[in-house]
């Protein structure tokens, strides 16, 4: 990849608590990085400034396209503008 090319908007999926011990959120995590190292890395300090306490993060890949629906548009752009945006959700039991 030239450093003229955008990268790739990457998403990681998990849950997050608030709390050890307390209900638990499923998590969308969507950023631009170097590398899944970086982007891990990025979304966990993300995730700990937002007051998550613990996070399990399961999946990691680049985005195929624009997601059609919000929150996720949203958090897409926000992501392409080089913030971490984190889409929580119920998660099921």
């Amino acid at each position: 990849m030239n450093d003229n090319e955008e990268r790739p908007v990457t998403i990681i999926t998990g849950r997050v608590w608030k709390r050890k011990g307390g209900k638990a959120e499923g998590v969308h995590v969507m950023l631009v990085a170097p590398d899944d190292d970086s982007a891990v890395r990025r979304a966990l300090e993300s995730l700990a400034a937002e007051g998550y306490a613990e996070a399990e993060l399961d999946q990691i890949g680049d985005m195929d396209g624009v997601p059609d629906d919000e929150p996720h548009l949203s958090a897409y752009q926000g992501a392409l503008e080089g913030e971490v945006s984190i889409v929580t959700f119920d998660a099921p039991v």
